[in-house]
């Protein structure tokens, strides 16, 4: 028969050290997904408390025509920059885990693939605006009234897109961490 120099013994284990290279890349994707999705679950809830406190305080400012002061600045600083924060690791989260390829035919494939990501883009966008229209307001109470009814429309609308994914997709919960 025909005589070759392939060292089958050799030639196994070097297929299984490339499948078990390859093996380990795939397992340091799905960790880095694990680690950013349980990021974006937890930072919700930073967002989520941040942007209540500034619409609270921005009420108080507006109806008792209180100063706008640098702790107010900076809690409305805070507010945006965690809310970029929670958009970019939810970006990487969607692309990352080929949520834009889901089915849209189905309420949990077209609520991951449409409504979360647009409403919350359309929230962190109302809280871009409303940060940066307060900075060029010059009176204390219209500072306050512009985050006020900004960061506001931004908590409803991410209330109500909690409140989609509660209905739209089985076994989450409110609070529930993902």
């Amino acid at each position: 028969m025909f005589k070759t120099n392939i060292n089958y013994g050799r030639y196994c284990l070097l297929t299984y050290f490339l499948q078990l290279i390859i093996t380990f890349d795939a397992l340091k994707i799905i960790t880095m997904y694990q680690i950013l999705k349980s990021a974006h679950s937890g930072w919700r809830y930073i967002v989520f408390i941040l942007l209540l406190i500034a619409v609270i305080k921005a009420l108080s400012g507006w109806f008792g025509n209180k100063t706008y002061t640098e702790g107010d600045r900076k809690l409305n600083v805070f507010t945006l920059i965690s809310a970029h924060i929670q958009l970019l690791i939810g970006l990487v989260l969607y692309f990352l885990g080929d949520w834009y390829k889901a089915d849209s035919s189905n309420a949990v494939g077209r609520y991951w693939k449409m409504e979360h990501i647009s409403m919350m883009i359309l929230a962190i966008i109302l809280i871009t605006i409303g940060n940066s229209k307060s900075k060029k307001a010059v009176e204390a109470v219209a500072k306050h009234r512009i985050i006020s009814v900004f960061f506001g429309l931004a908590l409803i609308l991410i209330i109500v897109t909690i409140l989609l994914m509660v209905k739209d997709v089985p076994g989450r919960s409110f609070f529930g961490v993902s």
